[in-house]
């Protein structure tokens, strides 16, 4: 797993992809939060929080983080080298969670310079230091946390074809269900009397949650439970494809 792990953190960085992924993620904030005129902007604003950040930051991810993982399977597969990682002493386990922890890796690299936007907003303000810390670290591991779901199904789509892009527009569809469709389908008819639990299967409720800095364990275990079972998804993925050609 771990031999796996260093494998995808080297060809990220070895490539631009990793690079790419944390410029951009930065680059698309930084001119929302400091360029561009109008209320997201936070020097017109007039308040000292990095809500700009928090609110675009999952749909970002929602495109960034796909474009990651879209090749972590699919390309080993049309290329023909899932059967040497087979030939290795590794488990699907551990093939799965070694390409996972890099994604989740590759994320955090992207979130840790947002340090600087931080600082900036801490150090900016009408009184130096008046900054909602809580809201500010908790919406923080709350996007982290939001983008390891991300990574996982990722992973998930890219198991199921060995076309890249197929696996793109498939991760990119159940990330933006799980983050948004579970709020609009908890208003459909014959479902109003269930509203509250279905808007709970979704990403935003518990996002929302942690952004306002309460670390409610539920939360905790509701991100942890979704990228374990997209992960053990994906497993089974590749476990029915070796029954295919044993059969």
């Amino acid at each position: 797993m771990f031999a796996l792990f260093r494998k995808e953190i080297s060809g990220f960085f070895s490539s631009l992809t990793g690079y790419i992924v944390i410029i951009v993620f930065l680059l698309i904030n930084s001119i929302f939060m400091w360029v561009f005129p109008g209320e997201w902007n936070i020097l017109d604003s007039g308040y000292a929080g990095l809500d700009t950040l928090f609110i675009l930051s999952p749909w970002i991810f929602l495109f960034l983080v796909p474009s990651v993982t879209m090749r972590m399977i699919a390309e080993e597969k049309r290329l023909g080298t899932i059967e040497l990682i087979y030939s290795k002493p590794v488990t699907e386990r551990g093939i799965i969670w070694g390409k996972f922890l890099a994604s989740v890796a590759l994320v955090l690299l992207s979130l840790l310079p947002c340090l600087i936007f931080y600082f900036s907003v801490y150090i900016l303000g009408e009184t130096p230091g008046n900054l909602d810390k809580g809201g500010t670290w908790g919406a923080l591991i709350g996007l982290f946390f939001l983008a390891a779901i991300y990574a996982s199904v990722g992973i998930f789509a890219s198991s199921l074809t060995d076309n890249q892009v197929i696996a793109f527009i498939i991760a990119v569809l159940i990330c933006f269900v799980l983050l948004m469709g579970f709020d609009s389908f908890a208003y459909l008819p014959g479902l109003k009397m269930l509203d509250e639990f279905v808007i709970n299967l979704g990403i935003n409720e518990h996002y929302k949650s942690m952004s306002r800095g309460v670390l409610d364990i539920r939360d905790v275990v509701y991100f942890i439970a979704v990228a374990v079972i997209f992960n053990e998804a994906t497993r089974l993925v590749l476990l029915s494809r070796k029954w295919k050609k044993k059969s």
